[in-house]
């Protein structure tokens, strides 16, 4: 049975992890995810956002295949798909899991399935429900947010800070929240460092979420204040730990 159009997510929306922990998990169990182009994994080491769905499904006496949408969010503001096949059609019933990125692929690997011609008598009812809308995980001020981010990133004075691409995707910001973050202090250095670490998080227009990380610090030659921005927490964190090591 087909089912044209989106349901809930193979991986739920509630489901734990990164963009980087959900491709992990799916080449994991992917049979063939070593076919996958080297250019496609490049591509998806920069993914901001992961979104999963069930696009269609076959049950029929006792035999079933489903397949799955898998998108990511990158950098650079395009998506990219890759598309998972789950049958039990092989020997012994046992569940196979292949992933592509192309879709006539998939048709290709699909037809290719011994599944027997469509009988409604035996076919097997998919109950499906529509995803609930994504809610967002902060509270945001909505004003002038893109602003925000432009001179966020403008202040930013580390040489690896977000390019061209992220300042990109948040001219798109409809929303904005500044926390302070705490936890896993950096090591104190020499006396009278001052460091603080606050997370920037943006909504975007289409419900994406994205946050960067910006540290604030006195490890200088001069001791003024410096500002570098990160795309991720962990970045930042580590370039605390190394400014604080120097002046140690």
């Amino acid at each position: 049975m087909s089912v044209p159009y989106e349901t809930t997510a193979y991986e739920p929306r509630e489901s734990p992890g990164s963009p980087e922990e959900h491709l992990a998990r799916l080449l994991g169990r992917a049979l063939n995810s070593f076919e996958l182009p080297d250019e496609t994994i490049r591509r998806l080491d920069c993914a901001l956002a992961y979104d999963g769905s069930l696009h269609s499904a076959h049950h029929s006496a006792g035999l079933h295949r489903e397949t799955y949408r898998h998108t990511w969010l990158l950098a650079d503001g395009s998506a990219l798909t890759l598309w998972e096949l789950v049958h039990n059609t092989a020997p012994g019933s046992e569940v196979q899991h292949e992933v592509y990125d192309d879709e006539e692929e998939l048709s290709t690997a699909t037809a290719r399935l011994p599944l027997p011609p469509d009988a409604p008598e035996f076919e097997l009812p998919v109950l499906v429900q529509p995803s609930p809308p994504p809610q967002a995980r902060h509270a945001y001020a909505s004003d002038d947010s893109a602003d925000h981010a432009r001179r966020l990133l403008r202040r930013a004075e580390n040489a690896d800070r977000p390019g061209a691409d992220v300042a990109s995707l948040l001219a798109a910001a409809s929303g904005h929240r500044i926390t302070q973050a705490f936890g896993r202090p950096c090591r104190a250095g020499r006396a009278g460092l001052c460091f603080s670490l606050y997370e920037h998080a943006f909504l975007l227009d289409d419900g994406v979420e994205i946050s960067l990380w910006e540290v604030e610090h006195t490890a200088t030659p001069d001791g003024r204040h410096m500002c570098e921005v990160y795309v991720t927490e962990d970045a930042a964190r580590g370039a605390m730990e190394r400014r604080a090591a120097q002046m140690s």
